[in-house]
């Protein structure tokens, strides 16, 4: 991390601000992670921290150390809006664009506060004073990390903060088996368990953490997928009423997606899930199939190479029918 960066940050924790953190919308084990994890850390230092959150998180990050006092808009508006009005300093975590914050975004476009971005996604926007981008990082809690360390407090991260890293790493990595897993991660993770993360237990807590509904909609999402042999590709929806019929919690479709990736040869999968008018997408791939270009040209989206998402304005019928339009396109300029 850039040293200039670092100082400047030095510089503006030592005005005893009032400090927002920020995770993206329906935040995921790598953002509530972070968000936690920076947390902590600040609140080490005796700054006035809060973690406001555009909606809420899955259940089974919940057990995180200090999750119950995260802020969440949805539940809490008028708080959580006066939070931000007063934050002098804003960090916003695991996302590039304040678009993707939902219901706050309109919150954070008016502020006068300072904003610092730490995040591994692609091509930031311009909003932030401070931006900490790498796209090459297996995630955004690696990303704290070394932030952290850049500070000269490695020493500093305890067992609360240990876990919450820990955490987001295990998840955004899948368990450490997607390529941006690389030494320098597992040296991280290394060093997080030295400092009390408990591995076991917490792939325990996330992995095996399960509703009986929720496995019996991957079930549906196991019946209803489709493999498109011509273009190794596989995928599959979720309509609301499936939904509704397993009464389908917050992050219960969490990795869905990926069972598409595990048939032989697949080079892509994807999943559907219709939310009132429009269909949310989760795209992954293997290799070079650049998901994150395909969602960013063709579903209003984005991400990473091997993992982005979308949405599309209509139908699940329309959505499917307009993917297969653009798939042969995709497939031929990545083979």
């Amino acid at each position: 991390m850039n040293i200039y960066d670092i100082e400047n940050v030095k510089l503006l924790l030592k005005k005893q601000l009032k400090i927002s953190i920020i995770p993206h919308k329906s935040p995921d084990g790598d953002a509530i992670g972070s968000c936690l994890g920076l947390y902590l850390y600040l609140k080490q230092l005796h700054q006035d921290v809060t973690v406001v959150s555009p909606n809420d998180f899955p259940d089974y990050l919940k057990w995180l150390p200090s999750a119950d006092e995260i802020l969440i808009y949805d539940n809490a508006p008028e708080k959580a809006k006066k939070q931000i009005e007063n934050s002098t300093l804003i960090f916003t975590l695991d996302f590039n664009s304040l678009k993707r914050a939902d219901g706050l975004t309109p919150l954070l476009e008016n502020s006068a506060a300072t904003f610092v971005m730490i995040d591994h996604h692609q091509a930031p926007e311009a909003y932030a004073k401070v931006t900490f981008s790498n796209p090459n990082a297996s995630s955004t809690c690696a990303m704290v990390y070394s932030f952290i360390d850049a500070m000269g407090d490695k020493n500093q991260i305890d067992r609360e903060i240990a876990t919450c890293l820990y955490t987001g790493i295990m998840t955004d990595t899948g368990n450490f088996k997607y390529p941006t897993t690389t030494s320098n991660t597992l040296k991280i993770a290394a060093f997080l368990i030295e400092k009390g993360a408990k591995n076991s237990q917490i792939n325990s807590n996330v992995f095996d953490n399960n509703s009986f509904n929720k496995l019996q909609l991957l079930s549906v999402v196991l019946k209803n997928m489709t493999y498109l042999k011509e273009y190794d590709t596989a995928y599959t929806t979720l309509s609301s009423e499936e939904l509704q019929q397993y009464d389908c919690q917050k992050g219960d479709t969490d990795g869905f997606v990926n069972y598409g990736l595990t048939i032989k040869n697949t080079k892509l999968a994807v999943i559907f899930i219709q939310e009132g008018d429009f269909i949310k997408m989760s795209l992954r791939s293997k290799g070079n199939n650049d998901v994150n270009l395909f969602a960013r040209k063709y579903f209003n989206g984005g991400g990473h190479i091997n993992a982005a998402g979308g949405r599309f304005n209509g139908t699940m019928e329309e959505a499917v029918t307009y993917f297969k339009q653009v798939l042969p396109d995709f497939i031929h300029k990545n083979i």
